[in-house]
């Protein structure tokens, strides 16, 4: 029996003429988006860069009440107004359940909120130290192994940004272990080491859309074991187009 959904789906109405042609509604994976239903468990965002999915992820945070920079919904802080106007054209579909735990994790803000967290002196939910005093990916991990709790809903951007592929696999089990207490997961992601979590529906979004795709179909997937099985030859081809480039 699966999970009930924190958020069911989400769907966006048109923007008034005078926004339709400015961005961020000119992405291409934007253009005809209507809705998307998303799974209970864990939803994967993945694609190009450029390619809209940490837009789209930005706006769902931001819809659901979220601050810019990422935290809790209790977090107040922002460092700098980058965000775009896409969360007011989105309609966010909701479950009858309300999660215990939120957090939206933003890997390029990830300092400030450290920073923030030691300004206001909250360092107990995030295992009782500065997550100044440790490493990137140590700071990833506190905060998925101290804050996530079960029952929970999270929106992670990039999350593998400061973690080892080592540390890539214990962030899967933590991912499984918040799925197993009945928590609900948006994530939008390169790591073909996330993407393959087995309780998930997986979206990518290029210049046709947004699509469904199996994880053996993802570029992140195809790219990676082609190059690992055959890497001498993939940097020959490499280097020898690189080198042979005409000069401009």
């Amino acid at each position: 029996m699966k999970p009930d959904s924190f958020l069911k789906s989400i769907s966006l109405r048109a923007p008034e003429a005078e926004f339709a042609a400015q961005f961020p509604f000119t992405i291409p994976a934007l253009q005809d988006f209507l809705s998307l239903a998303l799974h209970p468990s864990v939803t994967f965002f993945v694609g190009e860069n450029g390619s809209g999915k940490s837009t789209l992820l930005e706006a769902i945070a931001l819809a659901w009440g979220f601050s810019p920079e990422g935290g809790t919904r209790n977090a107040n802080f922002s460092t700098a107004q980058t965000t775009s106007n896409l969360h007011e054209y989105l309609r966010l579909s909701r479950g009858l359940a309300k999660p215990r735990n939120e957090f939206f994790l933003r890997a390029e803000s990830f300092f400030n909120l450290a920073t923030y967290m030691d300004d206001i002196g909250y360092l107990d939910a995030y295992g009782g130290k500065s997550l100044h005093a440790q490493s990137h990916g140590e700071s990833f991990m506190a905060l998925m192994l101290h804050k996530f709790r079960g029952q929970g809903f999270f929106i992670l951007d990039e999350p593998e940004a400061a973690l080892s592929p080592a540390r890539q696999l214990a962030a899967l089990k933590r991912i499984d272990e918040l799925v197993q207490e009945k928590s609900q997961l948006i994530i939008a992601t390169h790591s073909p080491i996330l993407l393959a979590y087995p309780k998930a529906t997986i979206y990518q979004f290029s210049d046709a859309g947004i699509a469904p795709i199996a994880y053996e179909e993802t570029a992140h997937y195809t790219v990676t074991r082609d190059f690992l099985s055959h890497y001498p030859k993939r940097l020959q081809q490499l280097f020898t187009e690189t080198d042979d480039a005409p000069e401009t």
